[in-house]
């Protein structure tokens, strides 16, 4: 099936794709809203405008447009972007997204795809976070930790490349403070710099972290798109887990 996938460049849409591709679907473009609003309901915003970026490492078009991220007519924005994509291209029968938990994004994201008579697929749905964390790594994904909001989460987070000390970690403070381990409340936000989609690796070359009270940001200044190599470890971007 030719799809659309709807795209933030975190690990959740990121993933959701790379299994639309697993089961033999046909990634046509990706699309990607950029949102004034950093607090939207529908749309990831954390160093969102890499996303052209992480499409050019993939070879897939991306479609890219802004929205004021107003609750609601938000999703206006994005049924406008899907609908420039099936205009493009008719072939498009489907769209995969990225939501584990939030019946908000499932239930507005489907009335859109079924306006347009559209299949949604939805791999991460209900599925289990910690599981799905750790299927993200075995399968080769490089995830960095770029926001952070949430009771036990404090600058230190910020530029954590996801591994096995940091699942134990989460469970920790999943314990302690009801987080979700995949951030499905918005706990957390990431950037994926390389994953099997991926044919050259993302770079980090200049970035800087930026505090407020209890939450923060890593803001990605510049980047470059660097080659891969069959001897390069899985989780590519140095085990240094922060960036300054």
């Amino acid at each position: 099936m030719n799809i659309l996938a709807l795209f933030s460049g975190g690990k959740d849409s990121t993933y959701a794709a790379y299994l639309a591709k697993q089961q033999r679907h046909n990634i046509k473009y990706l699309v990607s809203l950029i949102s004034e609003n950093p607090d939207s309901y529908m749309f990831h915003t954390p160093n969102i405008e890499l996303t052209e970026k992480q499409a050019k490492a993939m070879n897939i078009p991306i479609i890219v447009k802004n929205t004021k991220g107003e609750k609601e007519k938000e999703l206006m924005d994005l049924e406008a972007a899907i609908k420039e994509a099936i205009e493009r291209d008719s072939s498009i029968s489907g769209v995969v997204c990225g939501a584990i938990a939030s019946k908000y994004q499932q239930t507005r994201v489907a009335s859109i795809t079924e306006k347009f008579g559209l299949t949604l697929l939805s791999p991460l749905w209900n599925k289990d976070p910690e599981e799905l964390l750790r299927r993200m790594l075995c399968a080769g994904f490089n995830i960095m930790i770029t926001a952070v909001s949430a009771g036990g989460l404090d600058e230190s987070w910020l530029g954590r490349i996801i591994d096995d000390k940091v699942i134990k970690d989460l469970i920790r403070l999943n314990k302690r403070y009801g987080i979700h381990l995949a951030a499905e409340g918005g706990e957390y936000e990431t950037l994926v710099l390389d994953c099997p989609l991926f044919t050259k690796r993302i770079k980090i070359i200049d970035s800087e972290k930026i505090w407020h009270g209890d939450s923060g940001r890593l803001v990605i200044k510049r980047v470059e798109l660097e080659d891969k190599y069959e001897n390069y470890p899985n989780n590519s971007l140095a085990h240094s887990s922060t960036f300054s």
